[in-house]
């Protein structure tokens, strides 16, 4: 506990949270490290963690069946991924892939969806900041793929 506490510390994701959802929440989190380029996961891959960036950064990257692979997002510490873990998604809906160096936190989906379950208020304050933290990728998306059409008309 005590290392995901300190790597807690910096991070806002945590803030605002109480002594007692903290000592719930950050025995769920191990340290997670990758090289850049690292593949985290890819589209189809079974969901199963959730990840808290501390440093480095991520792409997350969707490939319609029908087009080419779209750049939804590019993450840095503070940002979160890999929530179809505690959506209900058997599945990731898109790649992660490290584009620096990569430190992160990262759950179970399952235990947090436990957490959630024993403990409500506090799985409601979690669920709070992972919906305000997924939230403005849309937009980004939205742009991309508006820009691919945009492409394709003019061809």
């Amino acid at each position: 506990m005590e290392i995901a506490m300190q790597a807690a510390a910096g991070n806002s994701f945590f803030n605002g949270l109480s002594q007692d959802q903290l000592e719930l929440i950050l025995p769920l989190f191990a340290r997670y490290s990758a090289p850049a380029g690292t593949v985290i996961f890819k589209q189809g891959d079974e969901a199963t963690h959730l990840y808290l960036v501390q440093a480095g950064s991520v792409a997350i990257q969707y490939k319609p069946y029908d087009g080419p692979i779209i750049t939804l997002s590019h993450l840095q510490p503070g940002d979160i991924f890999g929530w179809s873990s505690v959506v209900g998604g058997e599945t990731y809906t898109s790649d992660a892939i490290s584009t620096a160096d990569l430190d992160a936190l990262r759950l179970l989906g399952s235990d947090l969806v436990k957490l959630c379950r024993d403990h409500p208020d506090t799985g409601s304050a979690i669920l709070d900041r992972l919906a305000t933290a997924v939230s403005p990728r849309w937009t980004y998306a939205r742009q991309q793929i508006h820009s691919i059409l945009e492409s394709h008309s003019q061809a």
